[in-house]
Parts: C-alpha cells; structure tokens; sequence
C-alpha cells in the first residue's frame, strides 16, 4: 500500500470510441445531459431522456475525467479508460447518482416531524436490545423503508395549508427529505456508549446518580464527537477515495425506492431493483422466525466455536454486513482472527498459559483465583475507589485467553494506526488540507460546491457547550474524574481522528480507541472506575461519533444534501436520541427483574454482555490499574509488547511493497483492527461472515459485476430490515409476554432448541477445576508474591 506505488496511467478517451472491447465494462458509454453537472428539475434520469438530449461527448472527456491517485488505493478501478462526470470507484458508481437538481425540496416540515419521531423510536428499540445478546441494531434502513409509503401517502392526502408561514403538504415526497428523515433516525440510533457508564454505576458500583448528570453526560459524549467531526470533513468526506462502504447500502436504496436512476452496468434484462428488494425483504422477514425462535440451534453454534455456518443474519451481520465491505478488507480481517483466534488462542488456552485453563477459553468478565467470577464488591472502598489491602487479601484477576488477547490486539491497533498513517496516509492528507471542495476531481464534490458549507463557528459553539456540560458532570457529582484529564482524552481522539476516519473510510472497519484510553487513564488516575469510565468514553466515543457524523456527512454528499440542514437535523436528532435513551434505559433497570445477570440467560437474554465487558474493563484498568495487571513483573506484561508488533508490521510490509510493487502484498491491511469485537462476538459470527462475504464481493463481483452493481447492496438493505423488523415482532410477540415463558414446555424444550446449550462454552466450564478451599496462580499478601499452584501442571 505503499504510496510511491505507480498507478497505470492508461490513454484518455479515444477507447470510447473504439470498436474493439477487452472487457463489458468498456462497453458503457458516457453519457451527460447538455448541461454536465445539472438536469432538468427533479432529476430526469438519463436512461428517460429523449434522444435529441443526449452527447456523446469525446472531446471534452480527458478534461473531467477523475485522475488517477499518485498513492495506491485498493479500490480504485484500474480497468476505466471511458469514465466521464462520474467516480472512479465501481461501488460509487453502482449506488450513486452522478447529479442533482439543487431545487429539489429538502428541509421541510414534514421531513422534520417523521424525522423526530424516528429520532424516538429507533434510539428508544435499540437501547432495549442493546442490553441482551443477541442483540438487534435497528438502523436507519427500518425508517427508510417505513417513511417512504408515509411520505407518500403525505404527499397524497394531507391538505396543502400553511402553519406559521410553513406548507404543511409542500408536494411530491422527495428523494432528499427521504434522506434528512433517514439521518436523523440513524444519528443517533445507536445506544449512547455514554449509558453504558450509568449503567456500569447503577449494577457495580451502585451508585444512581440524578437526570441531570445523566443527560449531561450523554450530550457531551455525543455532541463533541460531532462538533470534532464537522472540522474533519475536508479530509473524510470531500475526497472521491473516501467512499464509505456503508453509506453506499442506503444510497442503492435511496435510488431503488425512487427509481432515480438505473445503476449498474450491461443489461437491464431481469428483475427491477425495487422487485428483488421486495422479494428478499420477505423472505428475510419470514426466514428469521426459524433461527430466532423454531429451531435456534441454525442461529448458535459453540464448542470452540469452530463454526463454518450460520442461518441466521443477525449473527452473520453481528460485526457489519459482509456485502458491504471490499473483499480485500474481509481478507484482512479473517487472517487477522485465524491467526490470533484459530491459532493462537488454542495454543495459550492448551498450555494453560496465564493459567487461563481454570476459565472459559472465551470469557465476559474478569475471574479470582477460585476460578469464581471476580467478585468486584470485596476490593472496594464505599466511594467506589480501589482498596489495595481488600484486594491483597482477595485475589488478584485473571482473564480468558480471548479477553487477554484482545488487550493485545487493541494495543497493536493503536501503533499500527498511527504507522499506517504516516507511511500511506501522508501524500493525501497533504493534498487535501489544502483543496476546496469545488477543487475536487470528482463530480459530487463537484456538485456539493454549490452549497453554503457549514461555518467553522457553528462546530466550535457545539464544542464550547457540551464542553461546559463534561466539566459540570465532573465537578458537581463525586465522580473522581479531573478537568485537566478531560482535556487529555479530547487531545488523544483528536490525533487519532484523521487516521481512524481514513481507515474506515477505505476499509469499513473502525480502529477502537477504548483500550489505549482505558491504559492510559489508570496510568494517570489509578484506582478511580469511575473516572476511568469516562475518561474513555470522552476520549473514545469523540472518535467514534465524529466517525457517525461523518458517514453521515457523506451519504448527505452523494445525496446532495445542503450541508446546513444537514447540520441542524444531526444536532437535534441527536439530543432527541439521547435523552430517549436515558428514558429507556431507567425504566428497564427499574422494571426488568434480574437485568445484566447471568439468570436471564434463560429468560429474556438480558445479559448485558457489552455492560459486563465495560464493566471488566473498569476494574482491570479503573479498579486495580494497569500497574498491576501490565506493568513489568505482572501476568500479563507480555502483552505490552503487542505495541511494537503494531508498530513494526505495518513498517515490513510497507518496505515488501517498495521492492514488490505491483503483488498482492499491496492489500495487506491492518489486520488487527476488525477482530476487536472478540468478546462477545466468536467465530460464529466472523467465518460466516467472510464465506458470504467471499462469495458476493469476490466471486460474484469478479464473474457477474453487472448482476452484482444491480442487487448487491440492494440485497444488503433487504436482509438487514428484514431481519430486523422479524427480530422485533418474535420479540414482542413471542418472547417479551409472560417473561419469556411462553411455549416453556413444547417449543422451548425440542432437541432444535437446546443441543447448542450442551457445551462447554454454553455453559462457561473452564477445563480445569479449582479443588474446594485451593487456588491457582497466585495471591497477595502485604509486598510479597507467593505462587500456589492447584496441582502440579
């Protein structure tokens, strides 16, 4: 991936004309209405345009063309030598409209009532499943598809009166209110990492602060990460080689359900876009009863979790949808788990290293050397800070070999990031600090120049208030958290914005910045969870929102959204979101008996798997410090040599690449970064994932590109709001009622729903047993450390 790597620079435009073709792709012709950046209102499609109305145009071509990167980029086509007023990435161009019609409306008040409202319901459903596994994410797809019949039976029945100077009924539902309404459902739909926090204090620490706190604290976390991503946009959203995979899905959609353009290349022979999305929205919604509800062992696999297939979509698409990221991106993620989760976790597990043998080989919280999860309460002051002579007396803690693995790989990402940065990522940021958007060689940029951008000041007012809002929570609540740390925490997802946003732009996964967060703050505040808690949350989910925002910036780029509606209806939706949210999750904690406990494995599923790994990672780094879990002479200080390995392989293989060129070694990627959702997620939702992702994005892609530009990401859409409408009506229909009781002694106790809970992993027995009143490992007393070993292995 080196960016020295020549490029093929191909002729111009004199193989439009030729009458000799290698390939079907260079049978496309380019085609532009007279003007080359506008068609007449309301966005004719070409493919409807009367003959008289269309050029061939040769002799412009080589003008507007979109040159060629001077660095290597993996999904640039190398094979176009006819591509006028269009992007030179075929994802883009299989999903996007190559212009607009600026006249269109967009900020109406219809678009920003259904807005709201699905800025209530999705945040509120998906904080209710956030808590149990598997858990759903209910997407903007649900209230895209849902808004469109809305729209239009708005457009059709309501009358066209004005409400305070405002057109109830401003006319035909068009495409960009489809999209405002979509960004404000899908802004802030997913939980807020911020209640994870308060839900954290409420079961392990208890300690229930005021709304006040709460809702401070969720707008801070949420709104900074916006305001730092708006200032970011000249990077991350301008550029044509930043194409967002995901954001391509919904725009396949977009243009499906309003039939603006026909998109994909060969024949239009076979099913339309909007019949096949129909058909595989149905089937998805149907099929899922089975693996959700009939016969669940098609859904669950464990036993080491060797796993080749998975029937059900919520456990394929548990780490994003595998039709959604380039194949060379999905490459680097399955050698990534093969390596660490198929080769190295056996080894450590079977050699009992870091005595891991005496837990289960994949684990959610932190164990004691009974082999008895770690009891957190007995190494506790009442303030909720570390009492260090409790924890001498108690034991110290140990994690499964997955857990203590992905401390490792967390590590090497954040190295590795940073390297990958600067070796491959120097030549574009450069280029781009200093390039307009109208400057752009790509045509929606192009297209979005005539839009009055977003002023600078209106990010840093954001930034200002919601800064005031964290200094408030700090201050006026016993959270043991500083300012000055505050700061730190914004400086370091400040850094890492630019190289995290570039990477994920290019390869749909995202580096995490919760573990160097997590090290750092014990570092500097040790022995304070709470703290620690949100010290991460402000240092990582700045990062991480500034990524949802700017996704979103760039879905509103190729759907030619007006940047200043755009901005607004984030802001609002976002604390709409949020404060749902909150509401959401204070009523489950007081109404759901036993939530975030392991007997409601057997009721509901509310677990809280993703609360108890947060929660394990406040007391491995806010409890008991990284001093004495990583630091020199400690179990687990190995693992800080996982920084070096991250720092150095991306070096290696940048050195391969200028000495080998033009091999395959130039799509070895950061292989650490998309295997961090291991736990909770295993190889059931990683080797079904890369098997269709394989068959849809290689195989498929490379042998049928027409078939593939015309469904892929229309398939994608399906099976997401299929899977998660039927996911939310077994719920409630047959899972919520009677606290999940229902068919408790027929459908529930049939072979196809209990045989996946006859394992090991199922019901986290570790290899080895601790004989009563013995221990493993080690434990403390006063400075010393004595070894007791519970047998002689």
């Amino acid at each position: 991936m080196s960016a020295d790597v020549e490029e093929d620079h191909r002729d111009s435009a004199s193989s439009i004309v030729d009458s000799s073709y290698s390939s079907p792709f260079e049978r496309e012709k380019s085609i532009r209405a007279h003007s080359p950046l506008d068609l007449p209102s309301f966005n004719v499609p070409l493919m409807y345009l009367p003959v008289g109305h269309i050029q061939y145009d040769t002799e412009s071509l080589s003008s507007r063309i979109t040159p060629p990167p001077d660095f290597f980029d993996p999904n640039y086509d190398t094979d176009i030598t006819w591509l006028e007023d269009d992007s030179p990435y075929p994802e883009v161009r299989s999903a996007v409209a190559n212009y607009d019609d600026p006249s269109m409306p967009v900020n109406t008040l219809r678009a920003w009532l259904l807005g709201i409202i699905w800025a209530m319901i999705i945040p509120g459903v998906n904080e209710f499943y956030y808590f149990r596994y598997p858990s759903i994410m209910v997407g903007g797809i649900v209230a895209q598809l849902v808004s469109f019949p809305i729209g239009r039976a708005w457009a059709r029945w309501l009358p066209n009166v004005k409400i305070l100077g405002v057109s109830l009924n401003p006319g035909i539902f068009t495409i960009k209110e489809h999209v405002l309404i979509t960004i404000m459902a899908g802004v802030g739909a997913q939980a807020a990492y911020a209640t994870e926090i308060i839900a954290v204090q409420r079961v392990w620490y208890k300690q229930n602060f005021n709304f006040a706190y709460q809702w401070m604290l969720v707008m801070s976390t949420q709104l900074i990460g916006f305001s730092v991503g708006g200032l970011a946009r000249r990077l991350l959203v301008a550029p044509a080689s930043m194409i967002w995979p995901n954001t391509l899905v919904v725009c396949a959609l977009f243009n499906t359900l309003h039939s603006q353009s026909y998109a994909g290349m060969g024949t239009r022979s076979g099913l339309t876009r909007e019949r096949f999305f129909a058909y595989a929205f149905i089937s998805a919604t149907l099929w899922y009863i089975v693996p959700g509800y009939l016969f669940q062992a098609l859904s669950y696999h464990s036993g080491m979790g060797f796993s080749l297939l998975s029937f059900d979509w919520n456990q394929i698409a548990f780490i994003g949808s595998p039709l959604a990221t380039p194949w060379w991106a999905e490459a680097n993620v399955i050698a990534g788990f093969l390596i660490f989760y198929w080769f190295l976790a056996p080894i450590i597990y079977f050699t009992n290293t870091w005595n891991s043998q005496y837990m289960p080989i994949s684990a959610l919280g932190p164990y004691d050397n009974h082999g008895r999860p770690y009891n957190l309460s007995r190494i506790l002051n009442s303030d909720a800070t570390f009492n260090e002579e409790a924890y001498k007396a108690y034991s110290p803690l140990f994690l499964s070999a997955t857990f203590a693995i992905s401390y490792g790989l967390a590590f090497a990402s954040i190295t590795a990031t940073i390297v990958h940065a600067v070796l491959y990522f120097r030549k574009p940021i450069a280029v781009h600090l200093h390039r307009s958007l109208g400057e752009q060689p790509d045509i929606h940029a192009q297209l979005m120049a005539k839009y009055p951008q977003v002023p600078e000041w209106w990010y840093a007012c954001i930034l200002a208030v919601t800064f005031v809002f964290a200094c408030l929570c700090i201050k006026l609540y016993p959270t043991q958290m500083t300012i000055w740390a505050l700061i730190v925490a914004l400086l370091i997802a400040l850094v890492y914005i630019v190289p995290v946003g570039m990477i994920q732009a290019v390869t749909n996964r995202q580096v995490g910045l919760n573990v160097i967060t997590e090290l750092i703050v014990g570092y500097m505040l040790p022995g304070r969870p709470v703290a620690m808690m949100m010290f991460k949350t402000w240092g990582y989910i700045t990062m991480s929102q500034a990524m949802i925002f700017t996704s979103d910036f760039k879905l509103g780029h190729y759907m030619k959204i007006p940047p200043r509606p755009m901005f607004w209806c984030q802001i609002v939706a976002t604390i709409v979101a949020g404060t749902v949210q909150l509401g959401v999750e204070n009523w489950m904690f007081s109404n759901i008996p036993q939530i975030c406990s392991i007997a409601q494995k057997d009721i509901a599923g509310f677990t809280c798997p993703n609360t108890q790994v947060f929660a394990t990672a406040s007391v491995v780094f806010g409890v008991i410090g990284p001093t004495l879990q990583f630091s020199q002479n400690q179990l687990y200080y190995p693992l800080l040599f996982f920084f070096i390995l991250g720092a150095i392989c991306p070096l290696i293989v940048w050195l391969l690449t200028k000495r080998y060129p033009d091999s395959w070694l130039n799509y070895v990627n950061l292989m650490f970064t998309g295997i961090g959702l291991i736990p909770p997620a295993s190889a059931v939702n990683y080797i079904p994932w890369a098997i269709i992702g394989f068959l849809f994005q290689y195989v498929i892609r490379r042998r049928h590109f027409p078939f593939w530009a015309k469904y892929n990401y229309v398939l994608s859409a399906a099976l997401d709001a299929g899977t998660a409408i039927s996911t939310i009506l077994v719920y409630f229909i047959l899972q919520y009622p009677e606290n999940g009781q229902i068919g408790k002694n027929t459908i529930q106790q049939w072979w196809g729903n209990t045989v996946y809970k006859n394992t090991a992993d199922w019901r986290a027995a570790p290899l080895r047993m601790v004989a009563e009143g013995d221990h493993f490992g080690y434990v403390l007393f006063a400075l010393w450390v004595v070894f007791l070993w519970a047998d002689d292995g």
